[in-house]
């Protein structure tokens, strides 16, 4: 395996990680067990970033922020609400940064994705308003399953079901990304 292929896959461990381990705790000893996990490891896998790579994504920092805060109301109040409504208020959050952007004739999606993305600018603006709509799709997904389901079952959702919703976009972006990329000679 070379050194870069290395760097990546201990990179999406430290992504994946915590959301593992948040899933195999909760599954054993419940959603107060799992998320005091999830904190403490969302904690861990941002130091190791650091340590490792000697940078954090800005993605990862702003979903430690989520993390700590949304879990740390959830362990403080002993209510599974806070860790529950997590991720409908953060796609509303960066839903609603992108489309404020969009409108004050920024591209924030490009400005975090344009080191490893080069697109044209027709194309960075359909990729933002599909991440826009796939954002909306997940608060309100979110919002359906934990109004819904049990604890057990929407801790399913969130580790399997909200991946494979991003998975299903990231495909999607996938035509845009190729009819609009710049090429480099």
């Amino acid at each position: 395996m070379s050194e870069l292929n290395k760097k990546e896959s201990y990179r999406t461990i430290l992504e994946m990680g915590p959301l593992l381990l948040f899933f195999g705790v909760n599954y054993f000893y419940g959603i107060m067990a799992g998320t005091t996990v999830l904190v403490v490891s969302t904690l861990i896998s941002l130091a190791l970033s650091w340590y490792l790579y000697k940078n954090i994504p800005m993605m990862a920092a702003a979903g430690c922020v989520a993390v700590v805060f949304f879990g740390g109301l959830t362990i403080f109040f002993d209510d599974d609400f806070f860790i529950k409504i997590k991720p409908t208020i953060v796609s509303i959050i960066i839903a609603g940064v992108l489309a404020v952007g969009k409108i004050l004739g920024r591209n924030p999606l490009a400005s975090v994705m344009k080191s490893a993305v080069s697109l044209q600018m027709e194309g960075w603006n359909k990729l933002t308003w599909l991440w826009i709509f796939m954002f909306i799709i997940m608060a309100i997904a979110n919002e359906i399953a934990w109004r819904n389901l049990t604890t057990d079952e929407w801790v399913s959702f969130k580790a399997f079901g909200i991946p494979v919703l991003s998975l299903c976009f990231g495909l999607l972006s996938l035509p845009i990304m190729q009819k609009y990329q710049i090429k480099k000679d």
